[in-house]
């Protein structure tokens, strides 16, 4: 939590704005202040930014703050956040919008440095629908970083921050000579102060993945540099490739993110629609499953802190039995106690699958570093199949690109099936301890 501040433009705690009681300041911004209040009326948690005073007597800015309203208003989807109300209250311009408890990807990128390439996914997948849904009612956000998506304690991922959003009879409101949006994250047709569309986005969106599965941005500005040599880096594609920077990422992932970098509009993928379908097929599991999953990763990784006097919630996957066949819906809870906390781990025991798909779409079990120190390791298991031969781990069919890198699978006996189309099946049983790194490949494999 972040303490409030006091000032000659800060809030007290207490005070009632329209309706919102303030708890306290959690933020500043170009803009204004960020509050965190309660709606009264209708008992719910808020988020107030209030246009910086500074600002007020500008008509651009007040006409940016409105449109930051009017445009995340318009969009009702589960991936974006919500606005409540756009209101002036004693001189000073406020929008209510929802409150996430959670972290915002910057700093959760701050924290671990890259996200595994499985939990960048799924990040990436609730990003994409979210920006379909802003897309499809003809906005271009222009300012999509990892400081405006947030990640909720309970794995919702939401695109917030529309305060330079485009909408489609926009005029852009931008005066001559200024940049608007973050550098790092520009199409090079943004940082030409060119009209851009949706497909700006997409090249921020590529930016963005880059980053989580890299631990930095493809066009990190050089010391002293000035902008017209980062658009040069930009224009020409001069970026390291992904997979340099981190082998462990699967080609396909890769890929997409170097379609979405590509410096020619027209080269990018087409839309938002096209990139969640891209994702999705590569995601096979349900959002239930993927928030889950997140979830697990977030407090596994100690991603979220536990506040004092907070029971934390992370669900825990493990086979039913030495063929994990199944998955568990009930839930056993294991608790421990850690300096003052009760961190509660809920680990699903039978969840029931279709067409041989698991609860998780890779096996894993969180490390739970807690104040008591508690860690539960992974082990590695590489893969090795000729061509045209199907693998199974615990009756998941694991895909081509996955081959390249090592499952992180829960120490333990794990269920391994190579088919192949005229040797037939292979079964085998293998365990591993945490920590170790197994290989394992067919006898036919030989032949």
């Amino acid at each position: 939590m972040v303490a409030a501040r006091n000032g000659r433009d800060g809030v007290k705690p207490g005070k009632v704005i329209g309706g919102y009681r303030v708890e306290q300041e959690i933020g500043r911004g170009g803009m204004g202040v960020v509050l965190r209040a309660r709606q009264l009326n209708l008992d719910r948690p808020t988020v107030l930014k209030r246009l910086r005073r500074d600002l007020a007597a500008d008509e651009e800015f007040v006409e940016r703050f409105e449109r930051e309203a009017r445009a995340a208003a318009a969009i009702h989807h589960q991936n974006v956040v919500a606005v409540f109300d756009c209101f002036s209250w004693r001189g000073d311009q406020y929008i209510a919008q929802e409150w996430v408890d959670g972290i915002d990807l910057g700093a959760a990128l701050e924290r671990v440095k890259r996200i595994p390439p499985r939990i960048a996914l799924i990040i990436a997948t609730e990003i994409a629908r979210g920006l379909e849904a802003i897309h499809a009612n003809a906005t271009v956000h222009r300012d999509l970083k990892p400081a405006n998506v947030l990640l909720g304690r309970k794995g919702c991922v939401k695109i917030a921050d529309f305060g330079i959003a485009l909408g489609a009879t926009d005029s852009g409101l931008t005066r001559p000579g200024i940049l608007l949006g973050s550098p790092a994250y520009m199409s090079p047709e943004q940082m030409l102060g060119e009209r851009v569309d949706t497909r700006s986005d997409i090249f921020a969106f590529g930016v963005m993945l880059y980053e989580c599965l890299t631990g930095r941005t493809p066009y990190p500005e050089a010391s002293g540099e000035h902008t017209e040599s980062t658009l040069s880096r930009v224009q020409h594609e001069r970026y390291i490739a992904v997979r340099r920077e981190n082998p462990q990422v699967p080609r396909g992932l890769a890929r997409l993110v170097g379609h979405c970098l590509r410096a020619k509009p027209q080269k990018r993928l087409a839309s938002a629609s096209q990139l969640r379908r891209t994702l999705e097929a590569r995601l096979r599991c349900s959002p239930q499953a993927a928030r889950a999953e997140l979830v697990n990763w977030l407090w596994g990784e100690c991603v979220l802190e536990v506040a004092d006097g907070e029971t934390a919630v992370a669900p825990v996957v493990r086979p039913t039995s030495r063929h994990g066949l199944g998955w568990a819906a009930s839930v056993a809870a294991a608790s421990v106690a850690a300096g003052g906390m009760l961190v509660l781990v809920a680990v699903p025991v039978n969840w029931s699958t279709e067409a041989g798909e698991s609860w998780f779409d890779r096996v894993s079990l969180p490390r739970l570093e807690s104040r008591a120190g508690v860690a539960h390791d992974l082990a590695s298991l590489w893969l090795e199949a000729p061509p045209g031969v199907q693998v199974r781990v615990n009756g998941r069919v694991v895909d081509l690109d996955e081959r390249e890198s090592a499952l992180q699978l829960a120490a333990g006996t794990h269920r391994v099936v190579f088919v192949h189309p005229v040797h037939g099946s292979e079964e085998h049983e293998i365990e591993i301890e945490a920590g170790e790194s197994a290989r394992l490949a067919p006898h036919f494999a030989a032949h």
